[in-house]
């Protein structure tokens, strides 16, 4: 959070353009309100929710707390690099029609090295032409990159229906209703680390439930004669991806067994060659694990 505050602290233009808050959601871990007074000197706003109420309701307290024009939810993790607010106003300034504003962004790891980009989106700031068929089939922003116009929120309401996934099925909400413009420039951090919401529903296999939830969902957003198209790209795509993070759970969270149920309900999602193969990769290394572990006994 320290770096979180910072880096948006170093681009403050000042509490008559920019209101700063924390929402603490009963934490439990560290002293928050010590640490935002010790970093934002009073420009700082600070509210605690007086029992976890999950990030769902947090999200909303945000927004119902929030009283600009655009809105900004920065996870307590993420950070966003110099030049990020100035990039975004000048995509609303250009783009007034829009209702969210995004940039490029990094994946960056606990210690803050960067792993890796997003997917290339443009070559150049403006709407991304064809761009619901593209945010439909798999998640294309990071929270940290984007802002929404508050009065989005208030004509679509928050995120709902899921803990994973929750935020793609908002951009696609959002990409429905009104044009959204994309800046290429990377200038925001978008952590994995192994205790995040995210993380922890990979270990608790919840991942695929929400995604398979909100693919569901978004399907009454999209036109009817793309849903079915759209509906098996997605599936495909996110099976994929699931599929390939079976390693991560293996080594990273030490959860053999939870590797091997993800990979078994990734081939279940949609059966491809890359899902079969980790399906079978995972399934292989647990039989020589065990079959090592009865030799040993």
């Amino acid at each position: 959070m320290r770096e979180t505050l910072l880096s948006v602290l170093i681009q403050d233009p000042g509490p008559d353009k920019m209101q700063i808050a924390v929402i603490d959601d009963c934490s439990t871990d560290a002293d928050v309100q010590a640490l935002v007074a010790e970093i934002g000197k009073g420009r700082v706003e600070f509210f605690r929710q007086e029992v976890n109420v999950g990030s769902l309701r947090n999200f909303e307290t945000c927004l119902n707390r929030s009283v600009g024009h655009w809105v900004h939810l920065l996870h307590g993790d993420d950070s966003v690099r110099p030049g990020f607010y100035t990039e975004i106003e000048t995509l609303f300034h250009q783009h007034p029609d829009a209702g969210a504003a995004f940039t490029g962004y990094h994946y960056i790891g606990e210690k803050g090295e960067i792993l890796y980009p997003n997917q290339h989106l443009s070559d150049k700031p403006g709407i991304i032409d064809n761009w619901l068929p593209i945010i439909a089939q798999s998640q294309q922003i990071q929270p940290p990159a984007i802002v929404v116009k508050r009065a989005v929120y208030e004509q679509l309401g928050g995120f709902f229906g899921m803990h994973y996934g929750e935020d793609w099925e908002m951009w696609i909400r959002i990409s429905v209703h009104f044009p959204m413009v994309h800046s290429p420039r990377p200038l925001a951090y978008y952590r994995v680390h192994n205790t995040n919401i995210t993380s922890e529903s990979f270990v608790s296999g919840q991942n695929i439930k929400d995604i398979t939830k909100a693919i569901e969902i978004i399907q009454h957003y999209l036109p009817q004669d793309q849903r079915k198209k759209l509906k098996n790209l997605a599936r495909k795509n996110y099976s994929i991806y699931f599929a390939r993070t079976t390693d991560m759970v293996y080594h990273g969270y030490k959860n053999p067994k939870q590797a091997l149920n993800q990979a078994m309900n990734a081939f279940r999602m949609h059966k491809n060659a890359t899902t079969f193969y980790f399906f079978f990769k995972i399934w292989f290394k647990l039989l020589i694990r065990y079959k090592f572990t009865s030799v040993m006994s």
